[in-house]
């Protein structure tokens, strides 16, 4: 059992894998983004968007564990 669990896992992770690299692959075609007035260098379209996933993904839990910070604070205060 727990070799078709590893199994599993290998076989989902290529899937991921393969995926990411169809997408890459896909959009390639470059752009430049303008956010007040900066503008940036020409960046694959696949590039972009890989930034942006990662620069959320690194955003959402420093926000959920300041946001949790706050509220414990606030609970320790009315008690």
């Amino acid at each position: 059992m727990p070799n078709l669990k590893r199994i599993l896992v290998c076989v989902f992770l290529l899937l991921m894998i393969l995926l990411v690299l169809v997408f890459v692959l896909e959009n390639q075609q470059s752009v430049s983004l303008l956010f007040l007035g900066f503008s940036g260098p020409q960046l694959p379209v696949s590039v972009v968007a890989m930034l942006a996933m990662l620069i959320g993904m690194l955003i959402g839990p420093v926000m959920c564990w300041f946001l949790g910070r706050s509220s414990r604070a606030a609970r320790k205060r009315m008690i």
